[in-house]
């Protein structure tokens, strides 16, 4: 597998590009959505799996997915990493299911929880991440790219600090202001 170049702030304004790249039919694009992405999908899929080779096959099997795909990805209803974090989750739950088990009597059937989400919680999720979007919006430019960039890319405090050339304490007081603000715009009735 190779290294994946790191997901940067600006994730959304280059990733989605690349998918419509790959929605086009571009190969060279889904070359540099793998570097970009491939570390953090695999990541996802160990997680789940616990198997090397099988999350190797099913990162294999998400990006046959988003080249498939890419046309559904729309960018109204989150970010681009989400939306391939969630293929990934998606594909390795799938993996997970397939195993085989040992055979049960089918009265054992009755006992076995359906965990997917209801239709109306997936209403209700479509809303909260349409809010939050929202409220992530209506925020400054910076802390909004901070924010994104610590919570929805994974980059640590200490690598924002150092590539906004602040000292560290100030990047956790921008985060900070920039989260308060956040949670009274999540707060407040809509």
């Amino acid at each position: 597998m190779n290294a994946s170049v790191p997901l940067s702030a600006d994730s959304r304004t280059i990733l989605a590009p690349l998918l419509g790249r790959v929605a086009e039919g571009d190969p060279a694009a889904l070359a540099a959505l793998y570097d970009r992405t491939s570390a953090k999908l695999y990541g996802i899929c160990l997680r789940l799996l616990s198997d090397e080779a099988e999350a190797q096959d099913v990162l294999q099997e998400v990006y046959l997915t988003v080249w498939r795909r890419a046309d559904q990805y729309q960018i109204s209803r989150g970010s681009p990493i989400t939306w391939l974090a969630t293929t990934a989750r998606n594909r390795s739950i799938d993996r997970l299911r397939s195993r085989p088990r040992g055979i049960e009597p089918i009265e054992a059937a009755a006992e076995l929880a359906d965990d997917r989400a209801s239709a109306f919680e997936i209403v209700a999720e479509g809303e909260e991440q349409n809010r939050l979007a929202g409220c992530l919006d209506a925020l400054e430019e910076r802390p909004r790219r901070m924010i994104r960039a610590a919570f929805l890319d994974g980059r640590s405090y200490p690598e924002l600090a150092s590539a906004a050339a602040v000292p560290l304490p100030t990047m956790k007081s921008w985060i900070r202001r920039g989260l308060i603000q956040l949670r009274i715009c999540l707060e407040t009735p809509q």
